[in-house]
């Protein structure tokens, strides 16, 4: 139990002014670049980080406000003690309303007299006029809102029965009708018999630093429901990829019968941790003619959804290609696809036909980056037929072009983020760099694991797919 204050207790002195002069100066120096701080967020924003570190800025600056004020009356020393209203002293008390003080306000109820002394900060807290008398002790709880009216009853009944101090908050409920949050602090006064004499306390209005906590913790709740959202997001779009892009892992060559005749490697570069997974594919397969189907490309967006239209997309090539479609009119398929979904999208994609009995590569583009061949340590762009974007046009047409490929070459087929930072023919000057590295390689999977060294990063905000195919025969 804590020892009750003597009622003969000698009036506190102030501290030495100059420490707490420099505490009060820093405490506005901290205010001023806090508010800095606060003017450089975003107000008005869905962001819920940029709400979330306003409302951070908010509360700092309560608190720093109420600090500022706490030390000068921690400098200037406790208040005269309240005296009954109508005296001179409360009324001298009331010329301080409009003061730093007036956020926290003094009392002393004398049980020995039944007389109770508000300070005029008090009396303001309360919204109550400093004419009127001050309340006792049991009038006390009917300020309290109903719900809180038993904790403020128990905390007095405590603190003058079992000698407890008073440490708790409370709401109120002015005349006006307005609701305030207020925090109390107390403790009885015993006199030298040991009975308890008198009770005193001080009271803060600290309505508005519950406020700003309260905006603090809803914007951190968003911001984690958003965070939940988006991790939930990418682990889908993620399983979705895994589970629709080809099954095979590390060299593939086919045709899978007789005498292969393409080394094929291919990878899915992530992008960074935390960046939404992208729609971007490859596909290798083997036709029932015995022809070869080749491709990569990707669709417009993040997340499930691009995932799921990627998977979309995926099926409808493959099955056109089963059926012997010409990649030139199997893109035009894919764009009237793209082009009867409910929601519009847009997409790339290169798709190759080869055929081993000739070596011949039959090709046709929708806004994507040419196929690059690499023969006797040169490599360059095939040329490419016109082809506009998936989604881009209705009823678009796809040109094709043939190229005829010997014995070594090596073929890669990228999207058009494999190279971070870099697009268009900065991209594949890039990649056309590489060619005595790839001349050098043993198969096809040694040209995947050196465009995987040298092109992944950190920083990578898409995630790119890239694959290989080496004429083996």
């Amino acid at each position: 139990m804590p020892s009750p204050l003597s009622a003969d207790r000698s009036a506190a002195q102030p501290p030495g002014r100059g420490a707490v002069d420099a505490l009060i100066s820093q405490a506005r120096r901290l205010r001023g670049e806090v508010d800095a701080v606060r003017q450089e967020t975003r107000d008005d924003t869905a962001d819920p980080r940029d709400r979330w570190e306003r409302a951070l800025c908010d509360l700092a600056l309560h608190q720093l406000r109420d600090l500022g004020e706490h030390l000068t009356q921690l400098r200037d020393g406790p208040p005269p003690v309240p005296a009954v209203p109508g005296t001179a002293t409360a009324a001298a008390a009331g010329a301080r309303r409009g003061s730093l003080l007036s956020r926290v306000g003094s009392a002393e109820w004398n049980l020995l007299t039944d007389e109770a002394g508000w300070s005029a900060e008090f009396y303001q807290i309360l919204g109550r006029d400093p004419a009127d008398p001050a309340l006792t002790l049991d009038e006390l709880p009917s300020l309290a809102l109903d719900e809180d009216r038993p904790r403020l009853t128990a905390m007095i009944t405590d603190c003058l029965v079992d000698a407890r101090l008073i440490d708790g908050e409370f709401r109120i409920v002015r005349p006006d009708g307005t609701v305030r949050t207020v925090h109390m602090m107390g403790e009885p006064v015993v006199d030298t018999d040991g009975g308890t004499s008198s009770m005193w306390a001080v009271l803060r209005d600290v309505s508005e630093l519950r406020r700003s906590q309260s905006a603090v913790r809803e914007t951190r709740d968003v911001l984690q429901r958003h965070r939940h959202l988006a991790q939930t997001e990418r682990r889908l779009a993620a399983e979705l990829k895994e589970a629709v892009l080809p099954s095979w892992q590390g060299t593939l060559r086919l045709p899978r019968r007789g005498r292969p005749a393409l080394d094929l490697a291919a990878s899915h570069l992530p992008a960074s941790a935390g960046a939404p997974v992208g729609g971007d594919w490859y596909d290798a397969q083997e036709l029932s003619d015995g022809e070869l189907l080749l491709g990569v490309g990707g669709l417009a967006g993040h997340g499930p959804g691009a995932a799921s239209g990627m998977a979309m997309l995926l099926g409808a090539l493959r099955g056109l290609a089963m059926a012997g479609t010409a990649p030139g009119r199997l893109l035009t398929g894919l764009n009237r696809l793209l082009d009867a979904t409910a929601e519009p999208a847009l997409g790339s994609a290169v798709c190759c036909r080869y055929r081993p009995a000739t070596r011949t590569l039959v090709w046709a583009r929708a806004g994507h980056p040419a196929p690059l061949l690499f023969r006797d340590g040169t490599g360059r762009a095939l040329d490419a037929p016109e082809g506009v974007p998936l989604g881009a046009t209705p009823g678009a047409a796809y040109g094709q072009a043939e190229e005829t490929l010997d014995v070594g070459d090596l073929l890669v087929l990228h999207t058009g983020t494999l190279v971070p930072g870099h697009s268009g023919t900065a991209a594949v000057d890039r990649l056309l760099a590489l060619a005595p590295r790839f001349g050098a390689a043993h198969s096809a999977r040694d040209c995947v694991r050196t465009l995987v060294e040298e092109f992944t990063t950190s920083g990578r905000t898409d995630d790119a797919c890239v694959l290989v195919a080496r004429v083996t025969t």
